[in-house]
């Protein structure tokens, strides 16, 4: 059976992380620096597809009944460590940043598969989770290449 609270409350939570990764990204494209233009580009990509999976997240019918999460997770502040990293950026090691992005992706990662494995949640939901979940692993792998070829 459907639970609508715990739908509500598993996909706040991943708002939440995708508010995470925003910031994270926001944080790296301000701090590389000059020469890593391409590294701009492709994070500022992510934060527009974080925009764009959120925007899905709270669009989900029938699920909400009041505000939606804007903040960041308790977690969050823990997941945006990876884009805290003053070393990576103030010694422009493309793979030390790389190395802390694909840290945060692979956060993304576990949340979206631990809101997988919630029972009951709407199977609407439960789609859109998985169709987003296969979306971030993309990005992840991109990360994850381009660190691996410095």
């Amino acid at each position: 059976m459907e639970d609508l609270k715990k739908t509500r409350e598993v996909l706040n939570d991943l708002i939440k992380i995708n508010n995470d990764r925003i910031e994270g990204y926001k944080k790296a494209v301000n701090e590389l620096p000059d020469g890593n233009a391409d590294l701009k580009v492709l994070f500022t990509g992510f934060i527009e597809q974080s925009e764009a999976l959120k925007n899905e997240l709270q669009r989900q019918p029938g699920i909400w009944d009041h505000e939606v999460a804007e903040e960041t997770t308790a977690a969050g502040k823990i997941y945006r460590t990876w884009m805290g990293v003053k070393q990576a950026f103030a010694t422009d090691d493309r793979k030390a940043v790389l190395e802390s992005c694909e840290y945060g992706e692979d956060a993304a990662q576990k949340a979206y598969k631990d809101a997988q494995m919630e029972a009951d949640i709407a199977q609407a939901a439960r789609a859109l989770i998985n169709q987003q979940k296969n979306e971030l692993l993309a990005a992840h792998d991109k990360v994850k290449h381009l660190r691996d070829q410095q």
